[in-house]
């Protein structure tokens, strides 16, 4: 297809996820599979290696998922790279070669997040939002922080509004606002939450208070299982549910969680899980690899074998159970249980 074609399949993708304008998710997935395995040079390759005929794949569960660590050292992407505007990048940890997640259009992505977070919590407006998220501002090109500056200026809150190391100045904010009739959310990376849970500051009873971690100890902690971590949060910040949001670089689309580590998919996400032991095979057992089906990643790869490990509860939500052992620690929600 010429650049011009390709651009035009990107925006058409684009309007019906942001209109909703699709009934059957199946039948969205294989439109945007056939689309990528023609103009993706990547994943076509991939498909090639694995001797994977397009016409053959017919169904959902038929779809090859792309190893995500292939967005380290290749351009994912499904059009000519003079056709994209930047890129998100990963964190990392020192040594390892990040992530980079090309966009087309940010605009897209930021309209996006919006609708995800206001399907599950409502208006953004009715939030004042706090962002504790010290590991991500200290680097560029981060997806969460573009997602979070969006949320922060469109909830039109003077007090919204970011905090690095300095506890004191946001338990003065949380003060100010515990008789808001607003709704307070507090978004912040595990590890800097637990900092301000264990830094002996009183932080005060807010009935419209919410706490979400975004995981991620970064490194500076040592990595605690979701109950043990939720129950001091829980404590220190007097709530009775710990929120969490499920998403990465790689990804265009985010979860939540409002307790229990369960997390709702969106209209735009699948999951299918992976045999631990054949990452070709499909697992109808109710732990398995985490491969992620993410209609909005149409300009890059839709299908993504994830490092993650996860079962799919009787609600049909998701729960993140940890990481494969030979897979770096991610800074986004990756709790061992």
């Amino acid at each position: 297809m010429t650049n011009n074609t390709t651009i035009n399949y990107f925006k058409s993708f684009g309007q019906r996820i942001l209109s909703h304008d699709f009934i059957d998710f199946e039948e969205f997935a294989l439109e945007i599979f056939r689309f990528q395995a023609l103009n993706n040079f990547v994943y076509r390759k991939y498909l090639d290696a694995r001797k994977i005929q397009i016409s053959d794949v017919r169904q959902l569960d038929h779809i090859p998922f792309l190893p995500i660590s292939f967005f380290k050292n290749h351009n994912v992407i499904s059009s000519g790279i003079q056709d994209f505007k930047g890129f998100y990048s990963s964190s990392g940890t020192t040594g390892n070669t990040t992530s980079k997640h090309y966009f087309w259009d940010e605009a897209f992505y930021l309209k996006h997040a919006q609708q995800l977070f206001e399907m599950e919590y409502g208006p953004v407006e009715n939030f004042h939002i706090l962002a504790l998220l010290p590991s991500y501002l200290e680097r560029p090109g981060s997806s969460l922080v573009r997602m979070t500056d969006h949320l922060i200026q469109q909830s039109n809150s003077p007090h919204s509004g970011y905090y690095l190391y300095n506890h004191k100045e946001l338990i003065q904010k949380l003060e100010e606002l515990k008789n808001d009739p607003k709704k307070v959310l507090l978004l912040g990376v595990t590890f800097a939450l637990l900092d301000l849970a264990e830094s002996g500051l009183k932080i005060p009873l807010n009935k419209n208070f919410f706490l979400m971690e975004t995981g991620g100890m970064k490194g500076r902690r040592r990595e605690l299982i979701r109950e043990e971590l939720h129950d001091i949060l829980k404590e220190a910040f007097h709530v009775k549910e710990v929120h969490s949001e499920y998403g990465m670089t790689e990804l265009m689309s985010q979860a939540y969680s409002k307790g229990n580590g369960k997390y709702n998919l969106p209209s735009t996400m699948r999951v299918l899980l992976r045999d631990i032991n054949d990452p070709f095979s499909l697992t109808f057992r109710s732990q398995g690899g985490i491969n992620i089906i993410d209609l909005a990643n149409f300009h890059s790869c839709a299908f993504l074998e994830t490092q993650d490990l996860g079962k799919i509860t009787p609600d049909g939500s998701i729960e993140v159970l940890g990481r494969f052992d030979n897979s770096e620690i991610r800074g986004c929600n990756l709790m061992v249980n």
